[in-house]
């Protein structure tokens, strides 16, 4: 191995090089600005070369050193990264999964028992929450998100697609103004899906309405929820239509709780991913998890296709 710059020195250079200030790096780091000078000698000693120069009392970076500087942050988050996994005990018997409410409710925690059956050496832990994972802050082994599949620095793979579909009580398809056409929806409810899932193709109800031709003045009024499981809770118990995302309303559309009134089904531009760090690539308790919960989408997908051809 090579042998390495001081990584004391390279620490309060990089503090320096960001506030190009011995002063307010020193601050920073909570010594004097003696003691950065002497770290920043130690390291230009140790490279025989200097890592700044002074231009009219500013301090500067020279070309190499400013070269290095990403290159160097990358590195100290790398050795956070170590430390993490360092520091943390080994537990290959638990799993730790990070998921949105909704569809710990009502799609992966409906399946767990399977996941058990298969492996009843590994523990799973859901960890249900709306705020985003850090994996570098929290203690969860993979995750699994509702988006663009854009997740910069994690192993991402397409877990499964969405689509948005009108979903009653089947009590609504009967009775006093029964739901027959779209434009029989100006005499019941709608129900609102307000989550922050920022779903740029996900329809909203104006929207829908328009594109299936029914002019309804109130399309945007209506009751509203911050979580789909509770649109579809409140469908369930016949408080309304919802536009329901078809993977989550699938066990009561299968259980005939809910129906799909008329079909005109939209894709959404969103799709489910699992997601986890690099370091989690080697987990025996990921690998399994990944291969299950990916066959379970696959099952719940062609169940989703049937349940709509059947509407």
């Amino acid at each position: 191995m090579k042998q390495l710059p001081p990584l004391n020195a390279l620490r309060v250079f990089e503090a320096a090089a960001r506030h190009l200030s011995f002063t307010k790096a020193a601050e920073e780091l909570h010594v004097t600005p003696g003691a950065v000078s002497q770290q920043i000698k130690a390291l230009e000693d140790f490279l025989q070369t200097p890592v700044f120069r002074r231009h009219k009392r500013a301090l500067l970076l020279t070309d190499e050193a400013q070269a290095s500087l990403p290159i160097l942050r990358e590195g100290f988050d790398k050795l956070v990264e170590a430390g993490e996994i360092l520091s943390k005990k080994a537990d290959a018997g638990r799993l730790t999964v990070s998921v949105a409410p909704s569809f710990a409710s009502k799609w992966l925690v409906p399946r767990l028992d399977r996941f058990q059956e298969a492996h009843p050496d590994i523990d799973v832990w859901v960890s249900a929450d709306m705020n985003v994972v850090d994996f570098a802050v929290d203690d969860v082994d993979i995750a699994i998100r509702y988006g663009a599949g854009r997740y910069q620095g994690l192993v991402t793979e397409h877990l499964m697609a969405e689509k948005i579909v009108p979903v009653c009580s089947p009590a609504l398809l009967t009775g006093d103004n029964p739901i027959k056409t779209p434009a029989d929806l100006v005499h019941h409810t709608l129900l609102h899906d307000s989550g922050n899932d920022k779903d740029p193709g996900c329809p909203t109800w104006p929207m829908w309405l328009k594109a299936a031709g029914v002019e309804h003045k109130t399309g945007d009024r209506g009751l509203k929820f911050n979580q789909s499981s509770l649109v579809i809770e409140a469908a369930v118990a016949g408080k309304g239509v919802a536009l329901a995302k078809a993977a989550l309303a699938l066990a009561d559309l299968e259980a005939a709780r809910l129906v799909i009134p008329f079909d005109l089904t939209t894709p959404t531009e969103f799709s489910y991913y699992l997601v986890h760090p690099p370091s989690k690539s080697s987990s025996p308790a990921v690998k399994a998890f990944m291969a299950w919960v990916l066959k379970e989408a696959a099952d719940s997908m062609d169940a989703a296709d049937a349940q709509e051809a059947a509407a």
